[in-house]
């Protein structure tokens, strides 16, 4: 698991410090989120067939943070985005075995 705060500003093509902060803020509670609605063994996460969509779960959230940071509106908001939703749907799965397999661990 290398999520870093280059990889996030190459996808979302920040070429300034100026948000350095609220970007490592936003990829720890991407995180975060990510391993709360999984399971928090890191593990599981370390796994070739997992990492590249944990990853790419992490960026996907912590993108919409980034990019919909003022969240007062008068319009009804959208739900997290679909990407997201859907990299967490499959990863439990794969949790859900990972952990059945390693019970008696």
């Amino acid at each position: 698991m290398t999520v870093n705060i280059e990889q996030f500003k190459t996808l979302m093509r920040v070429d300034f410090a100026d948000d350095d902060a609220i970007i490592n803020g936003y990829l720890s509670a991407a995180e975060n989120y990510i391993k709360d609605a999984i399971g928090t063994d890191g593990n599981f996460y370390a796994q070739p067939a997992v990492v590249d969509r944990y990853e790419t779960a992490v960026y996907a959230y912590a993108g919409t943070l980034y990019t919909y940071r003022i969240s007062m509106t008068e319009v009804k908001a959208v739900t997290m985005d679909a990407t997201v939703n859907s990299i967490v749907g499959q990863l439990r799965g794969k949790y859900a075995e990972w952990e059945e397999a390693h019970e008696s661990d």
